[in-house]
């Protein structure tokens, strides 16, 4: 709505974008994220757009929440990486009851402090790589969580375990020095490598019960983890419209190649944020999924493009189209599911892209 696209944070992000994320995006890609990228994000109230105003933050509408994610990719896919960690853990506790509500909601949304998420692992049951025990009227955590994005960045984190009922136990931890927490150096990875994405290795970590947030069954937090993977994530589109730029700026012939796509994007962006507000989204969910593989599928191919039409100069590192592609690898398998993945490979199986609806 023309209204939303006036909203001052959606406006505040674009200024972001455009001024400090894009022109340093492809040094951060090299060298890693800068203190001020997220000191500029801690000031400009972006990371509490969604936690609600009664906790400090603006409580803006869906859809608003939605172009400030796709913004911030647009402008840097890796700043955007780091702080839409946050985004899950400020969901979650404008969602429940509790002392960690009281506690943590109100720094959450003034960006005093930045939260990560340790959750991703509990989508390989029946393997447990998380063991949650209750233990001195907390809980404690033993395992490995292979993947934890923002080690040394952010504050605190959601950690996830399944104990012996085979429950969901989430809860915040510290990321510092904390007993039975230990991290890996930074993984290489083949993009937002600067995410400081490390593995942590737990070993007795323990929490208070007032750091628990939810207890659930593992079937349930399946089911509601499934209806949103299903979604394409905004920042998906805001890496597309980042190589259609580029695209657009190689020449004539190449903008040409440009127009077409960008009518394509829009329509399945369209499509993909009207079911992601469809009012009983867990009954469309294959098709959601389809659109979100029709949508990784056009990013594949406009990143492609950008690589093709630069010719031989963008395959090296310090042309955006190269930094781009490998985004769209990396877009591929970020938040992805078994159910996913499993139609994801079928489709490429079939040799068909997969169909957006009408």
């Amino acid at each position: 709505m023309e209204g939303e696209q006036d909203h001052p944070l959606l406006v505040r992000a674009r200024r972001l974008a455009t001024d400090l994320l894009a022109p340093a995006a492809q040094r951060v890609d090299r060298d890693g994220l800068p203190a001020a990228h997220l000191d500029a994000l801690r000031t400009s109230g972006l990371l509490g757009a969604s936690a609600p105003q009664t906790y400090g933050g603006s409580g803006v509408p869906e859809a608003v929440a939605r172009d400030i994610q796709e913004t911030l990719a647009t402008g840097c896919c890796t700043t955007w990486f780091v702080q839409a960690q946050h985004q899950s853990p400020l969901r979650l506790l404008a969602a429940s009851d509790g002392p960690a509500k009281e506690r943590l909601l109100p720094e959450l949304a003034s960006g005093r402090l930045l939260a990560g998420v340790a959750y991703a692992h509990v989508r390989s049951f029946p393997w447990v790589p998380v063991r949650a025990t209750a233990e001195r009227g907390g809980w404690r955590f033993d395992g490995t969580v292979p993947w934890y994005t923002g080690w040394g960045l952010n504050d605190v984190m959601l950690l996830a375990g399944i104990d012996a009922d085979d429950e969901v136990v989430l809860a915040f931890a510290g990321t510092g020095e904390e007993r039975g927490l230990r991290a890996s150096e930074p993984l290489r990875l083949v993009a937002v490598s600067s995410s400081r994405t490390v593995s942590l290795r737990l070993d007795g970590l323990w929490v208070p019960p007032e750091s628990v947030v939810l207890r659930t069954p593992r079937e349930r937090w399946a089911g509601t983890d499934l209806a949103h993977a299903a979604n394409v994530s905004p920042a998906v589109f805001g890496v597309a419209e980042a190589a259609l730029r580029v695209l657009e700026e190689t020449g004539t012939e190449a903008a040409m190649t440009a127009h077409g796509l960008r009518t394509e994007v829009a329509t399945v962006r369209r499509q993909a944020y009207a079911l992601a507000d469809h009012p009983a989204p867990d009954h469309v969910v294959p098709e959601r999924t389809a659109l979100r593989l029709r949508a990784l599928d056009l990013l594949r191919t406009v990143t492609t493009a950008a690589v093709v039409a630069g010719g031989g100069r963008t395959t090296g590192l310090d042309h955006p189209a190269q930094r781009l592609a490998r985004e769209s690898l990396f877009l591929l398998v970020q938040g992805q599911t078994a159910p996913v993945r499993r139609a994801h490979l079928a489709s490429l199986a079939s040799g068909s892209k997969p169909a957006a609806s009408s």
